[in-house]
């Protein structure tokens, strides 16, 4: 059964369909928001695109960085060369020297699974997601439009994109995929599907770029480094495809599938400042994407890239376009007021 609603906008209407029968129940606790008119207002006018709510950019630390672990492999493999010419093998060299057709394999691996275990998204299966990847491949000027495939997640949220050949491909795990219907956020599911085909449309997913930064990406630090900018490099191609998207991508990475319409996404974003010290500079140091909290932080402030090794240190609130404007540090979102507590107990000290 499909009900249909009428919204009103701007003193203009328009019938909205809305999946009433779907089996996914609603947040418990959280009531879904009530329908609101919003009053014309002659003196709004819309704001030039912030830097990077325009046009996808690569974070400015990605190729920096890369230039750096390339130039680290290649003298890695230089001194495994030597090693070699002057016959001392042992097996991290011979491993070294064979990592070309190892990666080969590896990615022609990692691109058979999903076609023989998974579902394709097609014009006639998953159509909605399909369609998300055939729009993303087109507003970021791809010649072609990747596979999609969903996968069994048993739980794990998670999404890649990787390819083989000249193939290039989506993978989207079942749990993640679910987000997409009416009743959960088909707009964060779509931000997630751009960030996806934006690692392709970057070029992150290129043999040559994997094979020449291989053992570079092994280094901790570095090899992190470069993981995180190319993440921050994604969710630019993520905004540029759905900006609404963002918050409610937040909430399922930080909350899960349930959970995503309870998370305040201001709220998410302000921890960022607020949560500080050696230890969460070296979670971050040694994580693979950005923390969650700064990755939130950036996706609200389109005005600059997203932070890399030090915590932001301004809060904004968004004003449109992707603008941001500077506002009074709120209290920590876990203060209260003292005495409020029952029976004598008291916020926790900070740490």
């Amino acid at each position: 059964m499909v009900a249909a609603d009428v919204y009103a906008h701007s003193d203009h209407y328009r019938l909205k369909a809305v999946d009433d029968s779907s089996p996914i129940p609603n947040v418990p606790g959280l009531a879904d928001p009530a329908p609101t008119a919003t009053p014309y207002d002659p003196n709004r006018r819309w704001l030039a695109p912030a830097k990077y709510a325009g046009t996808p950019r690569l974070h400015p630390w990605e190729i920096p960085t890369l230039v750096v672990l390339i130039l680290v492999s290649l003298v890695g493999y230089a001194m495994i060369l030597v090693l070699v010419m002057f016959g001392v093998f042992n097996q991290f060299a011979l491993l070294a020297l064979a990592l070309p057709l190892i990666l080969f394999l590896i990615r022609g691996i990692t691109y058979a699974t999903p076609r023989v275990n998974g579902v394709q998204m097609t014009p006639t299966q998953f159509v909605e997601g399909y369609r998300m990847v055939v729009e993303a491949a087109a507003r970021y000027g791809l010649e072609y439009v990747p596979d999609a495939y969903v996968v069994l997640g048993n739980g794990q949220i998670n999404a890649f994109a990787s390819g083989h050949g000249f193939r290039r491909y989506v993978v989207v795990y079942s749990d993640l995929f679910e987000i997409g219907g009416r009743a959960r956020d088909p707009e964060a599911l779509r931000f997630i599907i751009g960030h996806e085909v934006g690692h392709i449309a970057a070029g992150h997913t290129s043999y040559w770029r994997q094979l020449a930064t291989s053992i570079g990406m092994q280094i901790p630090v570095l090899g992190s480094l470069l993981s995180r900018a190319q993440e921050y490099s994604a969710d630019n191609f993520g905004y540029y495809t759905q900006p609404a998207g963002a918050p409610r991508a937040m909430g399922v990475l930080s909350a899960g599938k349930y959970m995503l319409r309870a998370v305040d996404f201001d709220q998410l974003a302000d921890r960022a400042t607020h949560e500080k010290g050696f230890f969460v500079f070296l979670v971050n140091l040694l994580a693979s994407h950005p923390v969650l909290t700064w990755r939130a932080a950036a996706l609200r402030d389109r005005t600059r890239a997203g932070a890399i090794l030090f915590r932001p240190k301004t809060i904004v609130r968004g004003v449109g376009s992707g603008n941001a404007v500077p506002v009074a540090p709120p209290p920590h979102p876990a203060a209260v007021a003292e005495g409020s507590l029952p029976n004598g107990l008291e916020a926790p000290p900070k740490i």
